[in-house]
């Protein structure tokens, strides 16, 4: 039951405080990480391409997927509405409040510096799942001829180049084209 109540608070946190969306959520997830042992950093990136891969918006398939890992079903429906609370409690005030405060320029001024300090969150996340997909950070410094992970830099670079030449496609064709690379290259 305690752990469960430190889910709920933990995913509570993360979506109370993570402004911008799913992305936003990475740098709590990554935090999570090191003090409970409901997912790992490996398995956060995999969180992180499952998430993105499938329906729905992806802090909350994260946070269910953690939930998960840590308590079963009755976990992920903690974690889901631990993280979905507040956004629900906010969304209700905010609406009452934005409707009276509408054209007020503090409140303009405020939404014009949640949008840089959003995109900030979601670049630090985007910047961290770069690093632990492309190369293998636990060896930086050591031994440096592990340090690339070539077959995912192969993929990166494949499937960036694809996306500027094919940019019509659908992004479902690039995951799955990315999950056959992974399988064929042995990730």
């Amino acid at each position: 039951m305690l752990n469960l109540l430190i889910v709920f608070f933990e995913f509570f946190k993360a979506g109370l405080f993570a402004v911008g969306g799913g992305l936003a959520t990475l740098p709590f997830l990554k935090a999570m990480v090191g003090h409970y042992p409901w997912f790992t950093a490996s398995e956060l990136t995999n969180m992180i391409a499952i998430s993105e891969s499938t329906p729905g918006p992806m802090g909350v398939n994260m946070a269910t997927f953690a939930g998960f890992n840590a308590g079963g079903v009755v976990g992920a429906l903690t974690a889901t509405i631990g993280l979905v609370t507040p956004s629900v409690i906010i969304i209700i005030c905010v609406s009452r409040i934005l409707e009276k405060f509408r054209n007020s320029k503090l409140v303009k001024n405020a939404f014009h510096g949640l949008r840089p300090a959003s995109s900030g969150l979601i670049m630090g996340a985007m910047f961290d799942v770069f690093l632990m997909a492309m190369f293998h950070m636990e060896n930086w410094g050591k031994d440096m001829k592990h340090f690339f992970n070539i077959p995912s830099i192969i993929i990166f670079v494949a499937t960036f180049a694809a996306i500027k030449k094919f940019d019509k496609a659908h992004p479902l064709y690039f995951i799955l084209i990315g999950a056959v690379l992974g399988v064929i290259l042995g990730l």
